[in-house]
């Protein structure tokens, strides 16, 4: 065993608590701290922490524990009644930052005849840009206690139908650049999830009401439910090709309106935000070794973060206004759907598989990531403070985790 873990948690923990601690106050979220520790640490700055597959592991819980606490804190009426508005949200989001990502890569790289590999490498480039993480946008809702709220409802429900629409335009750039690929399998798998998430979650929903009428506060609930969150997420990455935090999302929606949800989310709360959080957040920090920037990619890269940034907000934006939003809420939705984290990586890493983007690119996507998450908080933040909730938008108390620090 390699005890130099240790070393590495010891310096996370520390790191992340501290700079978390003073981002507070600054009157920042404290996610923006534990992403500033991870770049401190990592191999950008002081090189103490190097990325390990033990620390990627745990961040990947991390995250799923994160989409899971949020399924279980949302508001499932208000998540059917949005249903239709954020699916319209969330389209824009996939193919306004596809255009734009597209016409940025072809300015840099030339227009290319359709269907020719400079033409798909420049469609790819688009797609990177279409995935939304809504882990971090999550924490700061939380935090703000916005979470509950037809903005934060909004954000989510999108955020994860955005994923999954990204994913299913990968799969049909790489299906038709390569014949063996088969773009309908993914439409199939998608459908197939969401039907077996129905009739299997309606099933787990009366048996843990059946549970927690029989066992009410007891610790059994939060262990079973957090089965039931790894469950999903395995069922829903491993059988489906559906990301794990859709699936650990979907098992926090299935079990949001039980009665003991609220205290399965105080159990969960210890774990989560004392062990699996920070090195989640950490972790983006760590990624950002940019090194390998020149002169060309930096300039890219300025525009990669710049298009991907505020082509969510307008396209997201624009459409929650078009939904009767106030200017100051579509602004809320469209900054919270600015955020890139591991689904970025995961596309980029994909199409540096099949040969549509090359090593030097996941430089502009760290890059995103990393500022996304440190200015999404931010952003959101000060649109909050300067408008709060308007009439008819639900309040909920901001987290006891963010409180207690």
């Amino acid at each position: 065993m390699d005890y130099g873990i240790f070393k590495d948690l010891a310096i996370i923990f520390v790191a992340a608590k501290f700079l978390g601690i003073l981002a507070r106050k600054v009157k920042a979220p404290q996610v923006v701290g534990e992403i500033i520790a991870g770049l401190l640490i990592g191999p950008t700055v002081l090189g103490l922490v190097d990325q390990s597959s033990f620390l990627n592991q745990m961040a990947e819980i991390g995250v799923v524990l994160l989409m899971f606490m949020a399924g279980l804190e949302t508001d499932l009426k208000e998540l059917i009644k949005t249903g239709p508005m954020a699916l319209l949200v969330a389209l824009a989001g996939v193919f306004v930052p596809l255009g734009g990502g597209f016409l940025l890569s072809s300015l840099f790289h030339g227009f290319s005849p359709v269907g020719s590999e400079e033409f798909f490498r420049n469609v790819f480039i688009g797609v990177i840009m279409t995935a939304t993480s809504v882990s971090i946008t999550v924490e700061t809702l939380r935090e703000l206690g916005k979470l509950r709220g037809k903005v934060g409802t909004t954000i989510l429900s999108a955020a994860i139908i955005d994923d999954v629409i990204g994913i299913i335009v990968m799969t049909f750039v790489i299906g038709f650049r390569d014949p063996e690929q088969d773009p309908l399998r993914v439409v199939l798998n998608t459908g197939l999830f969401f039907v077996f998430a129905f009739v299997v979650g309606i099933l787990c929903y009366y048996l843990f009401k059946y549970l927690d009428k029989r066992n009410p506060h007891t610790r059994r609930v939060p262990i079973y439910g957090m089965a039931l969150c790894f469950a999903f997420a395995y069922a829903a990455e491993e059988w489906f090709g559906i990301a794990d935090i859709t699936g650990a999302y979907i098992a926090g929606i299935i079990l949001c309106s039980i009665k003991d949800s609220k205290y399965i989310a105080e159990k969960m709360d210890i774990s989560t935000y004392m062990v699996f959080a920070p090195v989640f957040f950490a972790s983006i920090g760590l990624k950002a070794d940019i090194s390998g920037l020149n002169g060309s990619m930096i300039l890219f890269s300025a525009g990669f973060v710049f298009i991907a940034l505020i082509a969510k907000i307008i396209g997201c934006g624009l459409v929650a206004k078009c939904f009767r939003f106030s200017m100051p809420n579509s602004l809320k939705v469209g900054v919270g759907m600015m955020t890139r984290g591991e689904v970025a990586l995961i596309v980029a890493r994909k199409g540096q598989d099949v040969g549509l983007l090359d090593a030097v690119y996941f430089a502009p996507v760290i890059l995103l990531i990393v500022i996304s998450s440190i200015v999404t908080p931010i952003v959101l933040k000060l649109l909050f403070t300067k408008w709060p909730a308007e009439h008819g938008e639900q309040e909920a108390a901001p987290a006891k985790a963010a409180e207690n620090q």
